[in-house]
């Protein structure tokens, strides 16, 4: 029964998601020199988990908070995953990151907010109505498994897109666990 409630929910949120949003990520990854992503708690879960999936498929990817995190600068793109578009300590790296001339993607549950307003991209997941009263998906659990659902196909279209045989991601998937 739960399993069904979960994947109904998710399901109506990503069919309310524009198709194209692949495509046109794919397509600013592709322009950025570097790329950094950040989100907090269970959002930074879900960022770390993208920045993995860059990683193997070629990118020249970070983590914002990690102790060997570089600076940021003109040229790099900054992914800052944010249910409400509000969050905190979002907004601060943000501003750094737009101050250093790096461009802003935000994927949110809403495109107008504080952190919408600085982005130059933002991808809206769902619409706002279709996180109210969302029962046995507690405190942003829809926004954080549709992103996660979201990212995951813009993976697969990288790899379709561009050819990479799983071989070459495997080379570089982590040989020290």
């Amino acid at each position: 029964m739960h399993q069904k409630l979960i994947f109904d929910k998710i399901s109506g949120i990503l069919a309310a998601t524009p198709d194209t949003y692949d495509a046109q990520l794919t397509q600013i990854l592709d322009g950025a020199k570097r790329i950094f992503v950040a989100g907090a708690g269970r959002s930074g879960l879900v960022a770390r988990f993208f920045a993995m999936r860059l990683m193997h498929g070629g990118y020249e990817v970070f983590v914002v908070g990690e102790i060997v995190t570089p600076s940021i600068r003109e040229g790099d793109l900054f992914i800052v995953i944010s249910g409400s578009g509000e969050t905190e300590t979002m907004l601060a790296f943000t501003k750094k990151a737009k101050e250093q001339g790096a461009k802003i993607a935000l994927i949110s549950t809403k495109s107008s907010s504080t952190l919408g307003d600085l982005a130059d991209t933002t991808f809206q997941i769902g619409t706002p109505e279709l996180y109210s009263k969302v029962v046995g998906m507690p405190m942003g659990t829809t926004f954080e498994l549709s992103t996660l659902f979201l990212l995951e196909a813009t993976v697969s279209h990288i790899i379709h897109e561009k050819g990479i045989p799983e071989e070459e991601m495997r080379t570089r998937h982590a040989n020290l666990e």
